[in-house]
């Protein structure tokens, strides 16, 4: 026993002795440990290929930093939450207690029906979004068949049936992502403290802005980050979600951000909206065009551009008031979401564990 100790003190030493001493040391030791691509034909995982070795290093400073704290980055999850209107009804039952006969034993348990997977915080799996060579007029026959799926995967290979789960690019293809997730504070930086409004943009200079304002320019953003990006629209967030107002409306991502993050290999970019991309009033009711900076017939450029075409999974309804407010630019982050097979979205809980500013 005194032996086995002895080895498994050793190796806490070693793995301590081997532990970056900066976040910089970090960064520039994981770079040859983080793999950029090309990735193989067939790939159904993206920049999730980037995980692995050199973002745990990254991941690993800031665990091992004195007052570390964790933040939790998703939104408590409930029937009256805001909910999405592209996504199907969302209710719990919570069953009455039950006590098995004979034994000392009571349980309760509650019953889920509708579409948790992409209501509240939410993963977008690869197969959530394809892409059309053209514009459908919506009065013709629905040219699904048509659609083309990252990796060049076809409709046939990922959904062939109407009532078939996705056969290829589903929830259960995302590994564990583990790795420094950099918090980009457009509501300070962008809207001097106050929430960006809806429709309004965030382009790829303000990106480099904002990274510039928060100390971060030297390292930038590296690949395997994810990049939370905070608006402020989030701090409307109600639950019971009285003034429905949340899912019609936000500020977003322009196309020439997505491809700024797209070049730079990010894993994941969740901001703190409903749809990642910035949506106008009435925009989705057909009362508006979409905003300026996104591309032509993708009124959802973001999910395009980053699901279809990157291999980037999005996550919405990020909960990052609290981050931002503690100023911690960059952390660890963990994102596991549920393996569901063939789904196009999951719950997720993502959380961060980084050194509030001034301590």
């Amino acid at each position: 026993m005194k032996r086995m100790l002895g080895i498994a003190s050793l190796a806490l030493l070693a793995s301590c002795a081997s532990m970056p001493g900066s976040e910089e040391e970090a960064a520039r030791r994981s770079a040859t440990m983080v793999p950029t691509g090309p990735w193989p034909a067939g790939d159904e995982r993206g920049m999730a290929n980037t995980i692995g070795a050199g973002t745990y290093m990254r991941c690993a400073w800031h665990l091992s930093q004195p007052g570390a704290k964790s933040y939790e980055l998703s939104q408590v999850r409930s029937p009256t939450m805001p909910l999405s209107p592209f996504a199907g009804p969302y209710t719990i039952r919570h069953n009455p207690s039950n006590v098995i006969p004979g034994t000392h034993h009571g349980f309760n348990a509650d019953y889920v029906a509708g579409d948790p997977g992409q209501q509240g915080t939410q993963m977008d799996a690869l197969g959530h979004f394809g892409a059309l060579p053209g514009p459908w007029d919506g009065k013709s026959a629905s040219p699904e068949r048509g659609l083309v799926y990252y990796g060049g995967l076809r409709q046939a290979d990922v959904k062939p049936t109407p009532d078939s789960p996705l056969l290829k690019l589903g929830m259960e293809k995302v590994p564990p992502i583990v790795t420094t997730g950099v918090l980009l504070d457009a509501k300070r930086f962008i809207g001097n403290g106050q929430p960006l409004k809806p429709g309004q943009v965030i382009n790829s200079v303000q990106i480099q802005g904002m990274l510039k304002a928060q100390g971060l320019e030297a390292r930038g953003v590296l690949p395997g980050d994810v990049v939370y990006v905070y608006t402020g629209w989030s701090d409307g967030w109600q639950d019971p979600d009285a003034a429905k107002q949340y899912y019609t409306k936000a500020p977003g991502l322009s196309i020439d951000a997505a491809r700024w993050l797209g070049e730079r290999k990010v894993v994941v970019s969740p901001p703190d909206t409903p749809v990642v991309g910035a949506v106008n009033e009435g925009q989705l009711m057909g009362k508006s065009g979409p905003p300026d900076g996104v591309l032509a017939g993708h009124p959802f450029s973001m999910h395009h551009h980053m699901l279809t075409q990157m291999g980037i999974h999005l996550i919405e309804n990020a909960r990052l008031a609290e981050l931002a407010n503690d100023r911690v630019y960059t952390a660890c982050t963990m994102i596991l979401p549920l393996r569901e097979k063939g789904m196009a979205g999951s719950p997720v809980r993502p959380v961060a564990i980084g050194v509030p500013a001034g301590r």
